[in-house]
Formats: structure tokens, sequence, C-alpha cells
């Protein structure tokens, strides 16, 4: 397994980073043992990164997944606290659900532009008192929009950046793949320290997984990439292809008979992009949301490809 320094952060990360959502309760709900065995697996395979939040349920998940390693493993979470006293209950939970002294990486949670980051800045300015007293290690933002990541380059107060990035674009709520690109060149250069995340596009791109991990791993910008995983077969899969090496069939085979299902956020808006883009009739409005006929559904991912609020998953 490949590491690299996470801009001046000090952390040396593995270029394949478990991202823990799809095992928690928002997506695949695996249990607290499940979820372990799924970390372990990764760690095991040389794997020293792990992406979660507040949000994702799956601390317990990974206190279980890293109890007894002896080798550093590198977390970071993310939270949508926007002032000091919820930053810092943020924080105390991340702190005493993992059983550790210290979060080595603590993000603001999809921030959209500096006005959004101005407006969580007592939060920011808990996050910084945290680092000093070695509660947090580094701090930055996630975030959904080209904007965000150029402002938080400007920022010296953050130390990492985590932008979604992909071959298709999906999920890029403000430009195209391009201009993120450009912008995640530019917070380089300013030494800021980025891993991707939404490789797959939330799923919506597992018809072209590899042309997908292909084109994330030629980002040399990118310290890592944060890849969501709930199955031994994905962990597998996602270890090898990141290492360079030959998947093996077994494995291939066991990732395309994985049983697949496409899942629309609560947040939906209702503008019936995706009812117009899906050539199979299996989304609809209802009360004003999407919704699928998972009869109908062939999982293709181009509803996905046009939803303006990436609320579209297949997990």
């Amino acid at each position: 397994m490949e590491y690299r320094l996470l801009g001046k952060t000090g952390l040396f990360v593995s270029r394949l980073c478990v991202g823990t959502l799809t095992i928690g309760p928002l997506q695949a709900d695996l249990s607290v043992s499940q979820g372990a065995k799924i970390i372990r697996r990764a760690l095991e395979a040389g794997v020293n990164f792990i992406d979660t939040a507040e949000l994702y349920g799956t601390y317990e998940h990974i206190k279980e997944g890293i109890r007894g390693v002896s080798r550093q493993v590198i977390i970071a979470s993310r939270s949508y606290a926007h002032d000091r006293a919820g930053m810092r209950k943020s924080v105390e939970l991340a702190l005493k659900s993992l059983q550790r002294d210290y979060v080595d990486i603590f993000l603001l949670h999809e921030q959209e532009s500096f006005f959004t980051m101005k407006g969580h800045w007592e939060a920011v300015e808990y996050l910084l008192e945290a680092k000093k007293e070695g509660l947090v290690r580094a701090l930055g933002i996630s975030t959904h929009c080209i904007q965000a990541v150029r402002a938080a380059a400007l920022l010296p107060e953050f130390d990492v950046i985590q932008p979604i990035i992909n071959t298709a674009g999906v999920g890029i709520k403000d430009g195209g793949r391009e201009e993120m690109l450009a912008a995640i060149r530019e917070a380089a250069q300013l030494g800021k320290g980025l891993y991707g995340m939404k490789a797959l596009g939330g799923g919506n791109l597992l018809d072209r997984t590899e042309e997908a991990f292909r084109f994330v791993l030629s980002i040399s910008e990118l310290a890592a990439v944060a890849v969501g995983m709930s199955d031994p077969a994905e962990v597998d899969y996602n270890v090898a292809f990141f290492e360079g090496r030959r998947v093996p069939e077994r494995v291939r085979r066991e990732v395309r008979r994985k049983k697949r299902t496409l899942i629309i956020e609560d947040w939906c808006a209702g503008c019936g992009q995706c009812v117009q883009r899906c050539t199979a009739g299996a989304l609809s409005l209802v009360g004003g949301k999407a919704t699928v006929d998972l009869a109908r559904c062939r999982l293709c991912g181009y509803c996905g490809s046009v939803c303006p609020e990436f609320c579209i998953k297949i997990i």
C-alpha cells in the first residue's frame, strides 16, 4: 500500500481510505461486529486511514475495528456544528465513542462557500483551541463545491480539504470536473492536504469502477481517496486496485454478484430531473419527492448524474 503525506499535517495516510458511510445506519446498516470486520480487513491489508462523520453513526464500528491494532490508525471525522458549544460537543462525542485521546482530522461538514465557513467560525475557533490542546491534530472542511475548495485554500486556519471528485463530475454542485480539478491543484499549491471523496459518484459509477478509480488515482494532489466498502470482496477489490495489482477474478465475480439497490435521500427537492432522465420508467414524483420502483430500476446510475442535490445513491 502506498502512503502519502497529507499536506503539512505530518500525517502519512494510505492512498486508499475506508469510507464508513456505507456500513452505517444511513446505508447498509451493518451491525457493529459486521462493520468492524470490514474495517479490520482493510487495516490488515495495509490501509491506515478511516473517514467518518458524526452523522454516519459509525463510531462504534470504528472503535471495534481498530481495537487491539498496534500500528497508527488515522481517523477523520466531521460535524455540521456551527457554534462553539456544538463543535465542542461533537469533538467530545467522537473522543468518547472512539475511546481515543485525540481525533487526527476534524472537518466542518459540507461547506459551500466562504460565507458558509464564516457562519461556522465559532466552530472553527473551538477546533483551533482543541488543536492546541492536542484533542485534534488537523482541521478543515469537506465540500461538494468548487468555491468552498478555493475559499478554504486561502484560509490559514485550515489544514485539510476533502472535495468531491470523480470522472463524471457527479455531485459537484457549482461547476464541472475540470473546474474542481483546477481548484484542487490551487489548494495543493498553497500547502493544503487533500483527500477525495465519492470517486464512484455515490455508486452511480459502479459500472465504470476501474475507469473511475484510474481517474482519481491520476490526481497527484490527492494524498488519499475515501471509498465506501460494506463487503469483504469490495475491500479486497479496492486494495488490489489501489496497490496496482491485478484484481483476482474470484473477487471480481463476488463484487459483481453483490445485490445493489437505489436509495433516494430524504433531502430530495422534487425537481423531477431524475424522472425525466430515467429511461426505465422506474422513477416518479410522489408527494413532492422522487420515488423509485425497484422492480423496474436497472441501477444504471443515469438518474444520479442529473440530481442537483446529490441525493440518489446506489449501494
